[in-house]
């Protein structure tokens, strides 16, 4: 078992079990963190063996996370995973009963949490900061409201149950995803908004929230008002204003640098190089197995150990739990029964 701490890059495995690439990648110093998507869930028993295995490799073992928000980007639907509700729907619900939606908001997280960390994954990239300006397909029905003052309290409540079932929170995507139309999955999004209107607005859910919040990530978006790269790749956004006027002193993480939103850097190691000089902590690298090598193989950023101890801090401090505990913790089924009754 290698001892080391945890390197810059985020990448992927390709199915149900690790292979000897697998193993050989994720002992690389350079990696240090995984992420998961629905390739990798057959059922509760495979997944529980793949997040043991993948925590077996070292030491501290690797952090694990997943995009499972509810709604339509929830990676894991069966097998006792609870289908959750998009964020929407509680922005929906907060117009006509602000409290409820809260409680509803924190017994999502708790459900999102327990379930996961059940099966030993550390972090899901949640909650979706982004206001629904109704222009943004991929966002859409992932955002919680229009109003930044409804979506501060619903997604600051969404962390505080994700927090009580011992999960940290990834807020997204800095500053603001909402109104560019376009997909960074697929295209270079561009927001030619002034920054005192994405100040006013988008950002205010980040402002409000503070280190409610333990980790944020930047948008593959330009704001040209402000800077001609992405958000993610751009010192002014991560250092000056999330950093600086902000104060965010957690953790930061690219978003996928093999999406189309980040081909303006250049080249994988240009676009690591890109994210890590802006002040990103931890570079993703997803769904691209060619571009993940090539990566770790030519690009040797400097250790930074206050870097490093970010993204460790996103461990759970408890250790794991699993099935037959959660089907004994009490605060677990009250959560479970609220939001089923949501989405009834």
């Amino acid at each position: 078992m290698r001892t080391a701490p945890p390197g810059p890059v985020m990448l992927d495995v390709h199915g149900l079990e690790l292979d000897a690439e697998d193993r050989e990648l994720l002992n690389h110093p350079s990696v240090g963190g995984l992420i998961l998507f629905a390739r990798n869930f057959h059922d509760a028993r495979q997944l529980a063996a793949l997040t043991d295995a993948i925590h077996s490799v070292r030491r501290p073992p690797l952090l694990i996370a997943v995009d499972h928000e509810g709604g339509r980007v929830q990676r894991f639907k069966s097998d006792g995973f609870t289908h959750l509700p998009s964020m929407h729907t509680l922005g929906s619900r907060y117009e006509a009963d602000a409290g409820g939606a809260l409680a509803d908001a924190r017994a999502a997280g708790y459900v999102l949490a327990a379930e996961l960390r059940a099966l030993g994954v550390d972090l899901s990239f949640t909650p979706v900061l982004d206001l629904d300006y109704g222009r943004s397909g991929v966002i859409g029905d992932r955002a919680f409201h229009l109003d930044p003052a409804i979506v501060a309290p619903l997604a600051g409540a969404l962390a505080e149950g994700l927090r009580a079932a011992g999960m940290k929170s990834v807020g997204k995507h800095f500053p603001g995803h909402g109104w560019a139309e376009a997909d960074s999955h697929v295209a270079i999004p561009v927001d030619e908004r002034d920054f005192d209107t994405i100040w006013a607005l988008d950002i205010r859910p980040y402002l409000d929230l503070g280190r409610q919040i333990d980790a944020v990530m930047p948008a593959h978006v330009i704001y040209p008002a402000v800077d001609r790269m992405p958000a993610g790749f751009s010192r002014t956004w991560v250092q000056d204003i999330l950093r600086g006027k902000l104060a965010f002193d957690g953790v930061v993480f690219s978003d996928d640098l093999s999406m189309e939103g980040a081909s303006v850097a250049g080249d994988v190691v240009a676009r690591a190089e890109a994210a890590w000089d802006a002040g990103c902590d931890m570079v993703l690298v997803c769904n691209a197995r060619d571009q993940a090598v090539k990566l770790i193989d030519g690009w040797r950023p400097e250790f930074d150990s206050v870097r490093s101890a970010r993204v460790a801090s996103l461990m759970p401090a408890r250790p794991y739990g699993d099935r037959s505990v959660l089907a004994q913790d009490a605060r677990y089924r009250d959560a479970l029964d609220a939001v089923r009754s949501l989405l009834a």
